[in-house]
């Protein structure tokens, strides 16, 4: 395998299951988070060598599916999406077991956060630093620090609302 390749698996291996949940907590769609996931990692295989290393490269991946994400709830019709060769990335869907139904929930409930909030509580669950939050949000990390805990607030409201019915 080629340098680039090796560099990609590996990259591709640490961060697409951050990516995929990132991607459903936008869509709370399996099939859509998957093709997001795809597309992401296109992007980040089409652009790695611009990556310049002045941020983590988790934070600039981060970048890459948040617009991507974004670009995607604002568009009405979704183009056809290049498919990567079979050898770089395998289409791992994430299984949701059914004895995890508070996970489901927990989903179904970040899924009618606002954009902006379900971004920074998916990163939040996927223990990324407050630092990278705030880098790839773009607030400062006191600013991030309130937010993320009217968030709470909020998704434990519609959590427990969820949980009645």
């Amino acid at each position: 395998m080629e340098k680039k390749d090796q560099l990609f698996k590996q990259i591709f291996d640490t961060n697409s299951k951050k990516i995929f949940h990132l991607c459903y907590g936008y869509t709370g769609d399996e099939d859509a988070a998957n093709d997001l996931l795809q597309e992401t990692f296109l992007k980040v295989w089409q652009n790695l060598d611009k990556f310049r290393n002045k941020s983590l490269i988790s934070t600039w991946i981060y970048r890459i599916a948040v617009n991507t994400c974004l670009t995607y709830l604002r568009s009405e019709k979704r183009q056809a999406k290049d498919e990567l060769t079979d050898n770089i990335i395998e289409n791992r869907p994430e299984e949701l077991s059914e004895k995890n139904e508070q996970i489901a929930l927990l989903y179904k409930s970040i899924a009618q956060l606002e954009e902006n909030d379900r971004l920074i509580i998916t990163m939040v669950l996927d223990e990324l630093p407050y630092h990278e939050i705030a880098d790839i949000s773009g607030i400062s990390e006191g600013n991030l620090r309130v937010k993320i805990h009217r968030i709470k607030l909020k998704l434990t409201e519609l959590y427990n609302q969820h949980a009645r019915i």
